[in-house]
């Protein structure tokens, strides 16, 4: 028996939910897939997976097993991906997960640099705006804007600062007029982004203190560039990262508004298990981004 591989097969069966989808990843069978996976149950002497028509779980003892093996397998890469460092040439697959807007607009190109710098190493990204467990969906690391959660056990490392702002279409302000308090904000129709941690509530800080102001308005979105389009379209107030807006900034189509009150500080970051610490990809890749935005 082929250990590493059935623990491969083990693991990305428990992250895909069942056998055909960890088939399909992993480039073999069903059958092959299903065939590991009974074999290390073989020679465990336990039964790692529940198995219905319906769908695969991990059993207790599959559960705690599972977090072991990933360990495990982390560890085994990060060895290999060391060996090959030696000869300036790392190789394998970096998966990636980020938001959306930043994907497309500052991560795309970013990453079809570092491939050409490092053509031996693959690369799978994945863009969508919701926070996920890299443990969980099988990713090697995300990309997260945001201020780290108070208790975690996954390891945040700071890339880079993320500046907020309000701002809005000059249409607006004059139809609507221009906001000189946030106690004000409540009056004005206010795009919503549905993720932000805050709900439906902004946090600006200013001269006065800080603030917590309930806001409305008729559009809410999982995805910033949407609002930052609807408010160039004269549809309100947006709270949005200024890499999103600028180019509408520089053109005059958004005008910043309540320029002495900010949102509490973000950052960019780099999110990964504890066991990835030493990867080799991902230590590389975090430092080829920490250079590329700081200095941006």
């Amino acid at each position: 028996m082929d250990k590493f591989e059935s623990l491969r097969a083990f693991d990305r069966v428990v992250a895909c939910g069942g056998f055909a989808a960890a088939a399909r990843e992993m480039g073999l069978s069903r059958s092959a897939v299903n065939k590991l996976v009974m074999q290390l149950e073989g020679h465990l002497g336990v039964q790692l997976l529940q198995r219905t028509t319906r769908r695969v779980t991990p059993t207790e003892v599959g559960l705690a097993f599972c977090d072991r093996a990933r360990a495990i397998l982390a560890e085994l890469e990060a060895a290999e991906l060391a060996v090959s460092q030696l000869h300036e040439e790392p190789r394998g697959t970096l998966k990636i997960n980020a938001p959306m807007s930043f994907g497309i607009l500052h991560l795309g190109p970013a990453v079809a640099d570092f491939m050409r710098r490092y053509p031996d190493l693959q690369v799978q990204l994945t863009l969508n705006d919701r926070a996920i467990d890299p443990i969980e969906e099988g990713f090697d690391m995300t990309l997260r804007i945001a201020k780290p959660p108070e208790y975690t056990t996954l390891i945040y490392e700071a890339i880079a600062p993320v500046d907020r702002l309000l701002c809005a279409s000059p249409g607006y302000l004059e139809t609507a007029g221009i906001p000189t308090h946030p106690r004000e904000l409540p009056n004005y129709s206010c795009l919503h982004y549905g993720y932000l941690a805050t709900g439906n509530q902004w946090k600006l800080v200013g001269p006065d203190g800080e603030h917590t102001i309930p806001i409305r308005g008729t559009l809410c979105s999982n995805n910033a560039q949407v609002l930052v389009e609807a408010a160039v379209a004269g549809l309100g107030i947006i709270l949005t990262p200024d890499f999103i807006a600028a180019k509408h900034l520089q053109r005059g189509t958004l005008r910043p508004i309540l320029p002495d009150y900010r949102p509490p500080k973000i950052s960019l970051y780099v999110v990964y298990p504890p066991n990835r610490y030493l990867s080799a990809k991902i230590r590389l890749f975090a430092d080829f981004l920490r250079d590329r935005f700081q200095r941006e």
